[in-house]
C-alpha cells in the first residue's frame, strides 16, 4: 500500500480558500497557513465530527477547494475520515498528539504545578489535574503528598472516565446528549467491588454529581484509595478541567477528603487563569 506524502505549506497554499469562520478571522486569511489553521480550529470547536456540508456551512469557500484542503489535512494525520454514511471529518491522531502535548508541556505548567504545591502543603494529601480527552481522563499535573503510599500517574497518563472522580466529574457536565453517547462508548470495566459497570446506576450517579460539582471515588478504581474532585472554569465559565484530592482510605477516609472541598474550590479558581 502506498503510504501518503507529507503535508507541505505548498499543497495547502493550492487548497486554501478564503474562510470566514468568527469576526476574529480576518487575520487568519492572510496567508494559506493560517487558513489551514483556521480550518482546524473550526473542527476542534466543533467538537463532533462534520460532514462536508456541515463545514461548508461555517466557510465561505467552493467545495471542490475546501475538499483539496481537507484532503491534504488528512494525508499528514492532522484530521481523519469517519467510517459511515456521513463520512465525517474528525480531528486526527497527529492533531489530537499535538494538542495534549501543548497542554501538558506549555509555559503555564510551572506555575500551574507551583500551585497544587502550595495545595498538598496545606492539606497534605495528592492532588492531581486532569481533563477530559476522547474516552478518558489526561493527567495534566499532580503532585504528590510526602507520604509513602503513591501512585504512579505522571502527567500524560490516563485513567477511566467511569470510575474515577474527575471523570465521572467531567462526564457530568457536559451536555446531556454528548453524555449519554459516550457514557455507551465506555466499556465500564470492573476494577474493585465499587465499580460501577451499569449505565443506568452510573447515569444516575453523573446526575447527582452535575447537580453537586462535585465527583467521587469511593474506591472504585483502586481499593483502598478514595478521592474528591472539582470542576476548574474558564472566564466564560466553561469548564477546562478537574482538580482533584485523592488519599489511602485507611489513614483518611472519603468524609474527610469532602472536607477539602472548600479549599479545593478555591484552587480551582486560581487555576483557571492558568488556561
Amino acid at each position: 500500500m502506498r503510504q501518503a506524502a507529507p503535508v507541505r505549506v505548498e499543497e495547502l497554499a493550492d487548497a486554501a480558500p478564503v474562510l470566514h469562520v468568527t469576526a476574529d478571522a480576518a487575520a487568519d486569511r492572510d496567508t494559506p497557513t493560517l487558513r489551514a489553521f483556521a480550518l482546524l480550529e473550526f473542527l476542534v470547536a466543533a467538537d463532533r465530527p462534520l460532514s462536508l456540508a456541515e463545514i461548508m456551512q461555517g466557510f465561505e469557500a467552493p467545495k471542490a477547494s475546501l475538499h483539496r484542503m481537507l484532503g491534504a489535512l488528512e494525508a499528514g494525520g492532522l484530521v481523519i475520515r469517519e467510517p459511515g454514511a456521513r463520512n465525517a471529518y474528525a480531528v486526527g491522531p497527529r492533531l489530537s498528539r499535538l494538542g495534549v502535548a501543548i497542554v501538558t508541556h506549555s509555559g503555564s505548567r510551572q506555575l500551574r504545578h507551583a500551585i497544587l504545591a502550595r495545595l498538598v502543603a496545606d492539606i497534605g494529601e495528592t492532588v492531581n489535574l486532569t481533563m477530559l480527552h476522547e474516552t478518558s481522563v489526561l493527567y495534566l499535573d499532580r503532585m504528590e503528598a510526602p507520604w509513602p503510599l503513591r501512585l504512579d500517574l505522571k502527567p500524560g497518563s490516563r485513567v477511566p472516565l467511569h470510575c474515577s472522580a474527575s471523570g465521572k466529574l467531567l462526564l457530568s457536565l457536559l451536555p446531556r446528549e454528548q453524555r449519554a453517547a459516550l457514557v455507551r462508548q465506555l466499556p465500564l470495566e470492573r476494577f474493585t467491588p465499587n465499580t460501577v459497570t451499569d449505565v443506568e446506576l452510573l447515569e444516575a450517579e453523573l446526575d447527582r454529581s452535575a447537580h453537586k460539582q462535585l465527583g467521587v471515588d469511593n474506591e472504585e478504581f483502586v481499593a483502598g484509595i478514595s478521592c474528591v474532585a472539582v470542576p476548574v472554569r474558564d472566564e466564560r465559565g466553561h469548564v477546562v478541567a478537574a482538580l482533584a484530592v485523592h488519599a489511602p482510605t485507611a489513614r483518611s477516609p472519603l468524609s474527610r477528603s469532602l472536607e477539602f472541598v472548600p479549599r479545593l474550590q478555591e484552587t480551582a479558581r486560581e487555576l483557571a487563569a492558568t488556561f
